[in-house]
């Protein structure tokens, strides 16, 4: 059996919105230091209608972390930040045909990622959502992303 579907192969080799949008109105970095994973998006909002029109990714990590970034910018391109922030690290992975175990942490990231650049448009923008009620831009560690790492220093808990 392969590790990685077609669909997670073909967002890692030909990944979509790779890069870094000049003047973004939110911009997220979010890694994660048990695993190493780095990753930025950055988004353009239309304040008129609150809809994501632009998403870039960069990401430092394996071809799990990439093929997250990816499908998750394609996700939330068209969307309002409002259904961008109900998209889930479990949808990520659904959208990609599942994940190995060891790599379910790459979804997390990419989630969180999300979330932080949402955070610093609505910061810069004087904006409150809903979906980022209780959210920590700083925080580095939660059990879903525990969950799916492997190693020693993964025993945090």
């Amino acid at each position: 059996m392969a590790l990685y579907n077609d669909t997670v192969m073909d967002h890692f080799m030909n990944p979509r919105n790779v890069g870094e949008i000049e003047n973004p109105d939110g911009k997220g970095v979010y890694g994660s230091p048990v695993c190493g994973d780095m990753m930025q998006i950055t988004i353009k909002v239309d304040e008129k209608t609150d809809v994501i029109t632009d998403v870039k990714f960069k990401t430092f990590g394996c071809g799990s972390a990439i093929a997250s970034s990816s499908m998750a910018t394609e996700m939330i391109i068209g969307k309002t930040v409002d259904q961008a922030l109900a998209v889930t690290n479990k949808q990520i992975v659904e959208e990609l045909g599942g994940l190995p175990p060891v790599k379910l942490h790459c979804s997390v990231l990419a989630d969180h990622a999300i979330k932080c650049a949402i955070y610093d448009y609505a910061q810069k923008h004087g904006k409150t959502y809903k979906g980022l009620e209780g959210f920590d831009p700083e925080a580095d560690d939660d059990d879903e992303q525990a969950e799916g790492c492997s190693g020693p220093s993964c025993d945090k808990k």
